[in-house]
């Protein structure tokens, strides 16, 4: 009956992909939902955005282990994130009319700049494309109780996620997004509340893991690299997804700047507030069966959660459990495919292609799409990593290499492109350099480090031509004179 609720819930997913899929006419449709969503959609889609497996099994079984402390990348750095991102990109951005990120380092630098930050944003979503399809290969190695290995569960569901996506972009995205995040938060409560009953209520929960000391956030101690590296889980999730295509295509599809910077606020609260629940649902296993959920959070921590929802609640429950899971999991992975596939062929096929129409623009789009998503099934199929590890070494490239030619683009006037190029090159690579040559042994996250040297680099590389008579900085209207112009394929 499971398996069949399911099947079911999939199908009919599936169909509302497919029916939104009809509206989609040209690549704007496809990229940016014709930028014409109203603030619930928006709102739910800033909210989709990383509440998928991360934040479902990854987040609860590391606050489970580790507690508060362990979980401060996310959602505290995550949501802290979407914030900043929604001011920013609201502000900044949204009046450019532009379809990906991408498209700001062309205007703003050059195509050289365009192209290496396209690529270091496609590869930094490798690893947390992956985490959703591995979290769907084990939903469905669940679900059917072992019939179906997880591998094939990850094929199964990797098909699933590019039937609709394929054919209806980021618009069958938002409608998806707005109806599996009423699932998602009417199944999760339930799920709380059965659970909840079976330990002796939400207050005794909370304070066995206060005693156990999983509530303590900061670090403890005055350890000064401890907190060094505290600091820089945390800010490597809250800044380094800054320069990301998704967020900016969820928060630029709205169809006004002020529905783009609150969207982006209430999406962004709905879900710090949200994810403690698969928290609390994870960490009450641990108390209704000590030994066995102890027991699982060292072999297999992953397992703690659906495990649970298998051996102590009614089939009703299952079944709304995993259809908000599987809600979850799709509307994240759906977005987090699209999002690479879109800036690949914009930024980087379409300099090779300048007289494609605009039809023939949208099939390279979807070929992309089906491209990167064979990728992510191979990353997925062959890594060791858990999901949690996947997505917390997702954002490391774009930290170091991303954002600050973002930033500094924006608002600072005298960055030019050899500064942007200077910290790109040289944030990478500092941070390459830690990661293979000292690794987990270094006292600073390598990736800060690469930060450091991105910031450096960039005043260096914008200043000292200009000292010399080289490349003079843009002119403080040079953005504002792309505001009016429609984006043109």
């Amino acid at each position: 009956m499971l398996l069949w609720f399911v099947i079911a819930y999939l199908m009919i997913s599936i169909s509302i992909g497919l029916i939104a899929a009809t509206r989609v006419k040209n690549t704007k449709d496809y990229a940016v939902a014709g930028r014409h969503l109203p603030l619930p959609i928006v709102m739910a889609t800033v909210f989709a955005t990383w509440f998928g497996a991360e934040a479902i099994f990854g987040v609860s079984a590391t606050f489970v282990t580790e507690g508060l402390n362990g979980v401060a990348a996310d959602p505290f750095g995550s949501s802290m994130c979407l914030i900043i991102a929604g001011f920013f990109f609201s502000t900044q951005l949204y009046k450019l009319n532009i379809i990906t990120l991408g498209d700001f380092y062309r205007m703003r630098y050059n195509r050289t700049v365009e192209v290496l930050t396209t690529i270091a944003i496609v590869i930094s979503y490798l690893g947390w494309v992956a985490a959703q399809i591995k979290a769907l290969g084990l939903i469905f190695n669940i679900i059917t109780d072992g019939a179906v290995s997880e591998e094939a569960g990850m094929i199964l569901g990797t098909a699933i996620v590019l039937t609709y996506t394929t054919f209806g972009g980021m618009l069958s995205v938002a409608v998806l997004d707005f109806v599996q995040m009423i699932v998602v938060i009417g199944g999760l409560l339930y799920i709380g509340s059965i659970v909840s009953g079976l330990t002796g209520g939400v207050t005794t929960v909370i304070e066995h893991a206060n005693h156990a000391g999983k509530l303590d956030f900061f670090p403890q101690g005055a350890d000064i690299w401890v907190w060094v590296t505290f600091l820089g889980g945390w800010m490597t999730m809250m800044l380094g997804s800054i320069p990301q295509q998704d967020v900016f295509q969820r928060i630029t599809s709205a169809k006004s700047a002020k529905i783009a910077l609150w969207g982006s606020i209430l999406g962004a609260s709905v879900y710090f507030c949200f994810t403690f629940v698969p928290m609390f649902i994870a960490y009450a296993a641990t108390l209704i069966d000590p030994a066995y959920y102890g027991a699982l959070v060292v072999s297999d921590s992953q397992r703690v959660l659906p495990s649970l929802v298998l051996q102590h609640t009614p089939l009703f429950a299952q079944a709304i459990f995993f259809g908000a899971v599987l809600s979850a999991i799709m509307s994240c992975s759906s977005a987090t495919l699209l999002a690479p596939s879109i800036s690949f062929a914009e930024n980087i096929v379409k300099g090779y292609m300048p007289h494609l129409s605009d039809k023939g623009f949208l099939k390279v789009m979807r070929i992309s799409l089906i491209g990167f998503g064979l990728c992510v099934l191979f990353y997925a199929l062959n890594s060791e990593r858990s999901i949690f590890g996947m997505v917390e070494s997702a954002y490391k490239i774009t930290l170091a290499g991303a954002f600050v030619p973002l930033v500094f683009g924006a608002f600072w006037k005298r960055a030019t492109s050899q500064g942007a190029l200077a910290a790109i090159i040289g944030g990478i690579s500092a941070w390459v350099l830690i990661e293979v040559l000292i690794g987990e042994s270094s006292l600073i996250p390598p990736q800060l480090i690469g930060l450091a040297v991105s910031i450096v680099a960039m005043i260096l590389g914008s200043l000292l031509p200009q000292k010399i008579g080289g490349n003079p900085p843009s002119p403080p209207g040079y953005l504002h004179e792309h505001a009016a112009r429609p984006h043109q394929h």
